[in-house]
Formats: structure tokens, C-alpha cells, sequence
């Protein structure tokens, strides 16, 4: 058959985001069960046409999710915790498990919510009780191998593999203790390979990132007793285990010798492995090389991916050999061809999700008719690659002269942080537990009405500008009558918080149906870096500053920083990204003298994809870590010591991370807490944090309204850790994807808890 075209996973939104539709009109109640379910079939049908009309060999399948693949497996596996018991197996209970609300007449909360690995796609967390049993509920997985073969595709039915499932949730202990429940978890996997293979499939795609993580011996081991058991259950079965987003490493070892059909490495985030896997790969073994970048936007070098994978088959043979993207297309948006407005130029040097899987087309086409089979596409390639490196839009001499002339003092506060609290309290005046919020509030369908209508050049700049003051003036009377401390403008201007700053930097361009699911319904439109980054003229202080004329309390100046713009766009992948990030750091930095020159008193400068952008293996974190404070810093540091700035971090695990997230030198930092109950301040007992901190006390990924007695359970706890002095008081996280009918009485309720908390301080 030659050697094999192959895709590890499909973006599941659509392309014009048609399952988030779906999906919210389907929790506003607004269409029934049967609707959302059809509407998630047609995706899945449309996504196997194309890929099978590109002659893909191994076409996925169980890589669509209604909400998230962990919460699937979950699901699968019986995993369900008891709070979610109330009703039988539903699709209620499933978005319960996923965001929380009413379920059987009583509010649950949703499952806890981290980052996979080092993306901004959020996962929930599996919770595994003492004892964890599990049953088997393959409806999924078996219906989407039988939908697809119902259209005449024959798919790769794709799984998450139990040893990482296992080390990705939470359990009564460490998660390395989680491995206790591998064979009853392992026997649940068995049972479900029979019933794929008796339902037709020939190969199962089982993904265990994990071995891309560091591992030690005893973790190793589990692999190969999971696997020992799921080949003895399934002996006929080809087996693929898929790994991405790092180089294996020291596990690359156990992964060869892993009882399987065929292994998928990563072969853009560490090309090193794809020639050592090759050497010592057992002949009875595959192997699937992730050549295509699955994560990033510019197009491949085809020459050069040719010529490794023409040595790859010489070693291999081609019947050894697949070829795929890096990993699952989920990070990438769906096709360039819904881009017109990105120029000619531009759009030759970039390739989408659709464009990725025309390059393993391509590719295997060379690699088994030959290169004259594919000799325009080469040249095209080349071309495209000659014009990019060229062209004077990538290069800015003044942009590249000042981080020559970069001094690592511009890196440093004027004063420390004790000096800089009592300049801050003089000039602020706050009160003890200060309250605030993250920075944006509900976006409206009519502000979103209207900037879209602005954008189209239906709507004129002045009436559009009017209609967001109105907008403002209403937030901050809100949040005047609420007792909110230190406000917020709200945020009509911005559509997101990275894609709003994209467009207004020179270097970057926004696309216009560039989705990428982050969560949920939940989908980002994420800028392409393309050169040299300057800021055009100031971003927000307009804004802010009107704001801040409609009230006698402080506003904050909202920016994103350097580390979560770098993190949150594609970047360009011609300098080092920390080149990049000293580049945004300016950028910011001097739209921070700005504001504060404005009058701005307190600059909020969030980094919540600080966490995420560490790399996995350890060796690498320090250098990682070194640059990404230090852009920070670069971008923070040029106030007065009474000019307060705050940072925010969420959904990410920080606790191993929390001396560089002091090293950041925020006079204050709020982190996202209360999903976990407080579970982040167990790291204060051990480190203590040196400047204010606001561990938030409201889950805003779940419509529910928590109490007031609940937010004052939660600050409490707080209190019990961090001196009140230093402790402030905010919800978890931005409030744009709530609804105004929730934030309202949230917000009543928070204000009310440090009221009633500030009390019972003050009184002991």
C-alpha cells in the first residue's frame, strides 16, 4: 500500500464556530437534545468528507467532543462523582459535570478546569474517588465508528490512553498514586477495544501524552503493564500509541518497547527523536511522524520535510512508515481559504488545519510516486519560503535596535514593594479586603451588534464610540451601587483580550474566522505574529481614562502581557520566541508609562497563560522562566512606586511556579482558587507570597450564582493563610462570557462576603 496519509484529530467548532451555536442555544433552552445532536452529526460528516476527499488513509474518529475529550473518557469510564448522581446518564449530567448548575433540583459544581499541557485549550479534570470503580458506557466512541462507516469512511477510532487518564486526574492522593486503579481501569479499556474491533476497526489511535512529560521509573512501568493487558485482550487489534507536543525523552525507550502496532511522535517540537526512534524502533513497529506543525500557522518547508522523510522510509520501508501532523489539528483554525482579507503576500507563507493535511497529502504523494509527482508544489513551497524571509513588512531595524540597546534595569521597580504598599495606600486610600473584578463584563449582544457593525463600516466611528461610553457609564455606576472598591471599564472595545491588542500592534494580523476552541462553546481568534512587533499608538488610555473621569474611585488600565500575547497568538517561528516577547514587553511597557501619565493609578497586566507556556521537561523550564519574568518586569517596571500594578493568572496548575510568579514583582496578583476550594493556598504554607494576592472566590466558567455564605467560606480560608492585610477579593476570572442576570447578583454577593469577613476581622 506505500507509506500512509494520516490525521491524529480535526478541529470540532466548524468553521464558522456552528457547535458553539448549538451548543448555547441548546443551554438557554432555546432548541431541544435531538437538535444539538444532529447538529454535531452534520459536523462530524462534514469533517470525514473532506479529509476522506484528500484520500487520507487513517481518518480519526472520537476526536469530536460536545464539550471536552477528558470529560468524555470520563464519562466512558464511569468516573462520575457522586454529587452528580441526582440523574441517570444525560446530556444534563454531562454539562452538570462540565459547568456546573442545577442538576436534579440542587446546584453542583462543575469538575475542576486546567490547561492540556502547554496550549490554551482547557481540560476538565477527572475526580477519582478511594476505591474508583469503573463501568464501561462506549456509546461515543462506538456510534461515531458507525456514523462514519454508515457514510462509507472507514475511520481510526481515537481514545485517550488510560495511564495518562489516570495521571491527569485528581484523586484522593498524589496522581501518581491514581496508578493504584490501572487494572480495573485497564479491563474497562478491553472491553472497549472487542467492542470497536467487532464494530470494524482495524486500527485504534490511543493517545498517551503523558510520555512526553517527565516520568519517573514507576510511571514508565505502568505503560507497559497497561499495554501487556490491552494487546492480551485484543491480540488481532492494531494498536497506535500517539504522542505530541515534546520530545519522549528518557520514555522514548518505553515506547518502543510498548506492545503495539505503531507510535506517533512529534516531530516539530523535537526533531531529534524522529531519527532516534527510527534507529532503535523494533521492526515489527510503525512509525507515524508528526512532520506537519500541528499547533502553528506558517507553512512547511516541504523540501526539507521531503528529504527526512525519503531517509525515514529507506530506514523504515514504506509499509513502517505514516506521516501526520505534529498532533491533533484541534489548536489550529479550519482553513485559510475563509481568510480573503488577509493579502496575497501573507497568505502564501501560512497553511491552516485544512491546508496541514493537504501538505501530508502532498508529501506522502512524493513519497510514493515520486518527486515529479509533486514538483509544483515544491516549487510553490520554496517560493513561499524565499518571499517570507525576504520581505521588508518582517523586519524592523528600530524595533531590533532598542532591544539591543536593552538595559536589564528597565527591569526593576523604582522602589521594593514595601515602600511602593505605603505610597500605594496613601494615594488609594482602600479599604481592608479590597474589592475589584478581573477586568471585563457581560458582552451584549448589542455591543457586540454594534462594533460588528463598526467593523463593516455600517456604523460611523463617532456613534459607535458614543454607544460604548453608554456601555461605561453604565458599568460604572454598576459597580459604584455594588461597593465595588477599585472598578473596571468593562471592556465593550475588545472582542478578546489578545485578539484586541493583535490588531492594534504593527507585526501582528487578525483573521476573521480564525477560531480555535479554547474551552466549551468557547473559541479565540488567535493574532499571527508575523514581524517585528511596535506599538502604533496607545491602545487602551482613552478608555480608561473616560472611565475613570465618570467616578471619584480608581479604574484599572487593562492590559494582556507580553508572555499570554506571545502565548495566545501564532507565532513566528523564524527568532526566538524570546525575542518576541521582549519585543511585546515594550510594546506594553510604554502603553503602561501612558496610562499612567494618564492618571491611571492601578494597571492591571494579566499573564494567565504564564503557567501554560512552560515547557514540559524540566531541564528546559529555568531558561523559560528566566525570559518570561523578565518580560514581565520589562513591561511593568516603568511607574512610580504609588502607581499600583496588578497582574491575574487562572486555570493553570502554578503551585511548582509560584517563586518566579513572585519574581513577576506585582504589587498585587489575583489566581483564579475557588473550583478547587481554595486548593492553591496549600502552597502559601510552604511559600510565603511577598506582595497582596486575590485568590478568586467565584467560578465564572459556571452560570450558577454562588452565595454569599459560600464566598465567605472560601475568603476564610483565605484569611487562614495569607494576612488579610495583603489578601483582596475578586471573582476567578474576566466576567465577558457571563451573562448580566448572573454577574449582578455574584457580584452582590462577593461585595457582601468581604463586607461581612472585614467585619469579623476587625472585630477579633
Amino acid at each position: 500500500m506505500g507509506v500512509l496519509a494520516t490525521n491524529l484529530g480535526f478541529p470540532r467548532m466548524g468553521p464558522y464556530r456552528e457547535l458553539k451555536r448549538s451548543l448555547e442555544a441548546y443551554w438557554a433552552g432555546k432548541v431541544p437534545a435531538v437538535d444539538l445532536e444532529q447538529a454535531a452529526a452534520d459536523l462530524r460528516e462534514r469533517h470525514w468528507r473532506f479529509q476522506a476527499g484528500l484520500g487520507l488513509n487513517h481518518i480519526p474518529s472520537g476526536d469530536f467532543s460536545l464539550y471536552d475529550h477528558v470529560l468524555d473518557t470520563a464519562v466512558m469510564v464511569g468516573a462520575i462523582p457522586a454529587r452528580y448522581d441526582a440523574v441517570p446518564a444525560s446530556l444534563d449530567r454531562y454539562f452538570a459535570m462540565a459547568r456546573g448548575g442545577k442538576l436534579g433540583g440542587r446546584g453542583v459544581t462543575a469538575l475542576e478546569m486546567t490547561k492540556w499541557f502547554d496550549t490554551n485549550y482547557h481540560y476538565l479534570v477527572p475526580e477519582l474517588a478511594a476505591g474508583q470503580s469503573f463501568s464501561l458506557s462506549a456509546a461515543k466512541p462506538l456510534g461515531e465508528l458507525r456514523q462514519a462507516a454508515a457514510l462509507g469512511v472507514a475511520t481510526r477510532p481515537v481514545i485517550l490512553g488510560p495511564v495518562s487518564f489516570l495521571l491527569l486526574a485528581k484523586g484522593t492522593g498524589d496522581r501518581a498514586a491514581n496508578l493504584d486503579l490501572l487494572p480495573g481501569l485497564c479491563a474497562i479499556y478491553a472491553e472497549l477495544l472487542v467492542e470497536l474491533q467487532s464494530a470494524g476497526a482495524t486500527w485504534v489511535q490511543i493517545d498517551e501524552p503523558m510520555l512526553s512529560v517527565d516520568l519517573d521509573a514507576t510511571q514508565r512501568g505502568a505503560f507497559g503493564r497497561a499495554y501487556a493487558a490491552l494487546r492480551e485482550a485484543a491480540p488481532n487489534l492494531r494498536l497506535l500509541v500517539a504522542t505530541y507536543f515534546a520530545g519522549l525523552g528518557e520514555n522514548l525507550a518505553t515506547a518502543l518497547t510498548l506492545p503495539v502496532d505503531g507510535l506517533h511522535v512529534d516531530g516539530v517540537a523535537d526533531p531529534g527523536q524522529v531519527d532516534e526512534a527510527i534507529t532503535h524502533a523494533p521492526e515489527s513497529l510503525a512509525l507515524s511522524l508528526g512532520v506537519v506543525d500541528g499547533r502553528n500557522v506558517w507553512r512547511s518547508d516541504l523540501e526539507a520535510v521531503l528529504g527526512r522523510l525519503e531517509a525515514a522510509k529507506r530506514a523504515l520501508g514504506p509499509e513502517r512508515l505514516m506521516v501526520a501532523p505534529s498532533c491533533s489539528l484541534l489548536h489550529l483554525p479550519v482553513d485559510l481559504d475563509l481568510e480573503p482579507a488577509i493579502d496575497g503576500e501573507l497568505r502564501s507563507w501560512l497553511a491552516f488545519a485544512a491546508q496541514r493535511l493537504k501538505e501530508v497529502d502532498v508529501l506522502v504523494r512524493g513519497l510514493n510516486d515520486g518527486r515529479e509527482a509533486i514538483e509544483e508544489d515544491l516549487r510553490e513551497s520554496s517560493a513561499a519560503l524565499a518571499s517570507r524571509a525576504a520581505s521588508p513588512r518582517v523586519h524592523d531595524p528600530a524595533v531590533r535596535q532598542r532591544l539591543v540597546d536593552h538595559d536589564t534595569a528597565l527591569e526593576e521597580r523604582t522602589s521594593p514593594y514595601g515602600e511602593r504598599r505605603r505610597a500605594q495606600e496613601k494615594r488609594l486610600g482602600l479599604p481592608l479586603l479590597p474589592t475589584t473584578t478581573i477586568g471585563s463584563f457581560p458582552q451584549t449582544p448589542a455591543v457586540r451588534q454594534v462594533r460588528a457593525q463598526h467593523r463593516k463600516g455600517a456604523v460611523d466611528t463617532p456613534t459607535y464610540e458614543a454607544g460604548l461610553r453608554r456601555y461605561i457609564d453604565d458599568a460604572v455606576a454598576f459597580q459604584e451601587e455594588v461597593g465595588l472598591d477599585v472598578l473596571v471599564h468593562g471592556e465593550p472595545e475588545r472582542n478578546d483580550m489578545v485578539e484586541y491588542f493583535g490588531e492594534l500592534l504593527e507585526g501582528c494580523v487578525v483573521t476573521t474566522n480564525g477560531w480555535v476552541q479554547s474551552y466549551g462553546s468557547r473559541c479565540v481568534k488567535p493574532p499571527i505574529i508575523y514581524g517585528d512587533i511596535r506599538r502604533r499608538q496607545p491602545m487602551t488610555v482613552d478608555w480608561a481614562t473616560y472611565a475613570q473621569s465618570r467616578t471619584d474611585r480608581p479604574v484599572k488600565g487593562m492590559l494582556t502581557g507580553p508572555v499570554t500575547i506571545l502565548q495566545w497568538s501564532f507565532v513566528r517561528n523564524d527568532q526566538p520566541r524570546e525575542v518576541t516577547a521582549r519585543q511585546l514587553a515594550f510594546a506594553i511597557r510604554d502603553e503602561v508609562v501612558d496610562l499612567e501619565h494618564a492618571g491611571i493609578a492601578v494597571i492591571q497586566i494579566d499573564e494567565p497563560a504564564l503557567r501554560e507556556g512552560l515547557p514540559l521537561h524540566a531541564e528546559d523550564r529555568q531558561d523559560y522562566l528566566a525570559w518570561a519574568v523578565g518580560a514581565f518586569r520589562l513591561a511593568s517596571s516603568g511607574v512610580r512606586d504609588d502607581t499600583q500594578i496588578h497582574t491575574h493568572m487562572c486555570y493553570g496548575e502554578f503551585n511548582d511556579i509560584m517563586e518566579s510568579i513572585a519574581a513577576f514583582d506585582a504589587d498585587v496578583i489575583s489566581m483564579e482558587a475557588s473550583r478547587s476550594q481554595m486548593e492553591l493556598l496549600t502552597t502559601f504554607t510552604d511559600f510565603e507570597y511577598p506582595n497582596e494576592i486575590g485568590p478568586g472566590i467565584w467560578d465564572i466558567h459556571s452560570p450558577r450564582v454562588p452565595e454569599q455564605a459560600e464566598m465567605e467560606a472560601l475568603l476564610l480560608a483565605a484569611a487562614a493563610v495569607v494576612p488579610p492585610e495583603r489578601l483582596w477579593v475578586n471573582p476567578d476570572c474576566g466576567l465577558k462570557t457571563r451573562r448580566w442576570e448572573e454577574v449582578r447578583p455574584a457580584l452582590v454577593n462577593l461585595v457582601g462576603a468581604a463586607q461581612a469577613v472585614r467585619d469579623r476581622l476587625q472585630s477579633q
